[in-house]
């Protein structure tokens, strides 16, 4: 019963489960969420590490991150672009630009939200993303908000150079 209780509940590489070396499974904990406001827009992300869609053997690992604006502000607002820098754990970065986010440019009336979620792909098993949306208000006013470095962590295990 025990053995089925450690393969349900725990994975291999850290806490001591019967005979083996065992860790928690990234799935069964809440996943990490970040949070940052900038002029009353406030940008809220949950990265997920999608394993049916990662293949560590090919160095392919792959991310889902869902992201919410909350407009807190009292006026109506755009978003009109998006900057990405992601960086891998050898410290190689990519740089992305685009308009809208999944095809839009959604606009946000005062409290009101947009939620979409959209992916990432890394040779290596962690990085690092961070960005800023570019916005403009009803008085037509650009500004940028910034997006909070989130994480991209999986459950594979490191590698040791000794």
């Amino acid at each position: 019963m025990w053995d089925l209780f450690c393969l349900l509940v725990c994975a291999p590489g850290g806490m001591k489960c019967g005979r083996r070396p065992w860790r928690p499974v990234q799935a069964l904990a809440d996943p990490p969420m970040y949070e940052k406001s900038t002029r009353d827009i406030r940008v809220h992300v949950v990265p997920q590490y999608l394993e049916d869609e990662s293949d560590p053997f090919s160095h392919r690992y792959v991310w889902a991150y869902t992201i919410t604006i909350d407009n807190d502000g009292d006026e109506q607002v755009q978003l009109l672009s998006r900057y990405w820098q992601i960086t891998d754990e050898n410290g190689r970065v990519e740089e992305v630009r685009g308009p809208g986010v999944v095809g839009e440019t959604p606009h946000l009336s005062p409290g009101q939200s947009f939620t979409y979620t959209s992916g990432c792909h890394l040779t290596t098993p962690s990085g690092i993303m961070v960005g800023t949306y570019q916005f403009v208000s009803e008085t037509g006013e650009r500004f940028d908000v910034e997006i909070p470095a989130f994480s991209l962590d999986s459950p594979s295990p490191r590698r040791s150079v000794n």
